[in-house]
């Protein structure tokens, strides 16, 4: 199989979403899951973007994104990979790395 770099965007707001509370904030989300994956795949590149679903957005996509985590009342952090989404709210590792290993990610 062969190996395609991906990004692994988190969407998440400074205020915690009401139903997730005594959950990380989103940038504590982000965080984590960035050394997260750097430890489970180490030397294989990916990139990790971290929107704030409150602010203006340059890349539209990212931005159109955005606009539905709140209108479709999403629990936040979201975590897309490619166009699916493999996260919300509380994130699981497993679910992440599993999407990760479809693009030719090899755990160590």
């Amino acid at each position: 199989m062969e190996f395609t770099e991906v990004e692994v965007v988190l969407y998440g707001a400074e205020q915690i979403c009401p139903s997730c509370v005594n959950m990380p904030s989103s940038k504590e989300t982000y965080e984590w899951l960035e050394a997260a994956i750097a430890r489970k795949f180490p030397q294989q590149p990916f990139k990790i973007s971290y929107v704030d679903i409150h602010q203006p957005q340059e890349d539209t996509k990212k931005g159109d994104f955005a606009k539905r985590v709140i209108e479709e009342d999403m629990f936040y952090p979201v975590v897309l990979i490619g166009e699916k989404v493999v996260g919300e709210g509380n994130p699981r590792l497993k679910t992440i790395f599993a999407e990760l290993e479809k693009y030719g990610y090899k755990a160590v």
